[in-house]
């Protein structure tokens, strides 16, 4: 299989909501192992492959600070929440025999190590997963723009975005069943069309640096390695 892979390192971008129930909360545990055996596949190709975690099944910041309370402090707790999801992530890929290391760009000794880059480019060389945790370590920057960054910082050959559907929509298709899906965008449709695939900042660095973008269905086995196969799923977005 490794004489099919077209990306040697990817990093999968995955919503706290894909770690939820139907409604995108909680914790479910089923979410964690459907996901560690699909990562698990990957990894086995030789794929170098980093994650990036968001934490909104528990908390998401940006409207958490609508209620009136501290937009810093909300986004704070947020980044907590990422290391939830990526710690429970790394125990469930390690029960697949799966080498994994939690990395945070926020402090939380004893739990996870700290973001440096140079540790992270070697974790990937020896073929393990990494999964970033902590966000960018900033508020009022989304998990979307932290996994573009992160993506730029390892290098990555690609940026796949793990949605609950096929790809992007000329609108939401959950409610509206005419839409259509775009199978190919450039950055600058994204931004001028307002998509909403991710917020404004992830697409403009990834139009910056030249970083193609997947956006693709999770609930659908095997994408993943689908997508790294150079197989057309989801949406591609590039110049």
């Amino acid at each position: 299989m490794k004489s099919n892979i077209k990306y040697k390192r990817v990093l999968l971008k995955v919503s706290g909501e894909g770690f939820g129930d139907e409604s995108g909360r909680g914790l479910e545990t089923e979410r964690f192992v459907t996901l560690a055996k699909e990562i698990k596949k990957v990894s086995g190709t030789g794929v170098e492959l980093a994650v990036v975690v968001g934490g909104g099944n528990i908390l998401r910041g940006a409207k958490f600070s609508g209620t009136g309370k501290s937009r810093v402090q909300a986004d704070q707790v947020g980044m907590i929440a990422t290391a939830v999801n990526a710690l429970l992530l790394q125990d469930t890929l390690e029960g697949f025999g799966v080498e994994t290391r939690v990395v945070s760009a926020i402090e939380i000794k004893n739990i996870t190590e700290p973001f440096i880059l140079r540790n992270c480019l070697r974790y990937l060389k020896e073929k393990n997963v990494v999964i970033f945790a902590g966000g960018t370590g900033n508020p009022f920057f989304t998990t979307d723009t932290a996994a573009a960054l992160r993506a730029i910082e390892i290098n990555a050959d690609i940026m796949l975005k793990a949605t609950q559907v096929d790809g992007v929509y000329t609108d939401d298709p959950m409610k509206n069943a005419s839409a259509k899906l775009y199978r190919k965008l450039t950055y600058m449709d994204v931004l001028s069309k307002r998509l909403g695939v991710m917020d404004l900042t992830a697409i403009s660095l990834s139009m910056e640096n030249k970083l193609p973008i997947v956006v693709f269905n999770i609930n659908k086995r095997e994408n993943i390695g689908k997508v790294i196969s150079g197989k057309p799923v989801g949406t591609h977005i590039g110049e």
